[in-house]
């Protein structure tokens, strides 16, 4: 418990968590409430330490969907509207990080193509032309979120963005996904596109027990060279990531459609928990930290 209120401390230090507004009460359900006491936190921190609910209930959280389970297990410790229909922004850039790091051969030179860069608002900003190794392109994809990265990706796996959304649809229903569809590799608004939480759990842990995808998503930098020489080093999207010792991934995702989501997952000791935060607002961080570190002590 110490440790858990230590890390909050110094998230909120950084002041790239900033203190959420009080939390809108969420109907969830909740497997193995979890006995605590309230922190007393120091008089210098800026911001007080999360308020522990009555009886070590789940933490409220602004979230519109949310799912905690354990990655060990899978059961499912506490959720939140978790059958929610609903977009996903980038979190579905995980599924697609999957389809590429199954395929495999990740030395394999992979030449852009003017299509690929048909994507916004984030980009690498590569040439059609150049080339990288697929190995490369995934590491900087799922590390940066870039959404032309995602169609090159895409379409050096199945030949079109067209053909690999086939695919991932194949891939999800492999996984049990009952409740979901995908249009495009990088969670760009479009129409027929979405999933719910409890979908996207099922990806999150095919993801985490892949040794190449869970190795990248662990990663709070990645430097990339082009192919001019130019180098330039791209940080995490996660915030949590960088700033919760506890935390090693996963994804982020934002649109205004589907609003600020986060899959992320943390460790300690033998205790692993993942959890899928959607349609959350600022908050997305601190909700999600405050799930991951109340599953861990759970």
């Amino acid at each position: 418990m110490i440790r858990r209120f230590t890390s909050l401390l110094a998230l909120a230090i950084t002041l790239l968590l900033a203190a959420p507004a009080p939390a809108a009460t969420n109907k969830g359900t909740t497997k193995k409430p979890v006995a605590a006491k309230p922190a007393t936190p120091k008089k210098s921190a800026p911001v007080e330490v999360y308020a522990v609910e009555p009886g070590g209930a789940a933490p409220r959280v602004r979230a519109s969907s949310a799912i905690l389970l354990d990655a060990n297990t899978g059961e499912i410790l506490h959720e939140i509207n978790a059958d929610q229909s609903r977009a996903v922004a980038s979190t579905q850039k995980l599924l697609t990080g999957l389809i590429v790091a199954e395929a495999g051969d990740l030395d394999r030179e992979v030449r852009v193509q003017a299509s690929d860069t048909w994507a916004e608002p984030t980009v690498l900003g590569f040439r059609p032309g150049e080339t990288y190794t697929r190995g490369d392109l995934l590491r900087v994809f799922l590390v940066h979120s870039m959404n032309d990265v995602a169609r090159c990706l895409a379409r050096d796996n199945a030949g079109s963005v067209e053909t690999f959304a086939d695919k991932m649809n194949a891939k999800a229903r492999a996984l049990g996904m009952t409740h979901s569809n995908f249009v495009n590799p990088n969670g760009l608004p479009a129409i027929g596109q979405y999933s719910t939480a409890r979908d996207m759990a099922k990806v999150a842990m095919a993801a985490y027990r892949n040794r190449t995808l869970r190795n990248i998503v662990a990663l709070k930098s990645v430097t990339w060279r082009y192919n001019d020489g130019r180098t330039r080093v791209f940080e995490t999207t996660n915030r949590v990531l960088k700033n919760y010792a506890l935390c090693n991934g996963m994804k982020t995702g934002y649109t205004e459609a589907a609003g600020h989501c986060l899959i992320s997952s943390a460790v300690d000791g033998g205790r692993e928990v993942i959890a899928v935060v959607l349609g959350d607002d600022k908050s997305i961080w601190t909700d999600s930290y405050k799930l991951l570190a109340w599953g861990l002590s759970s």
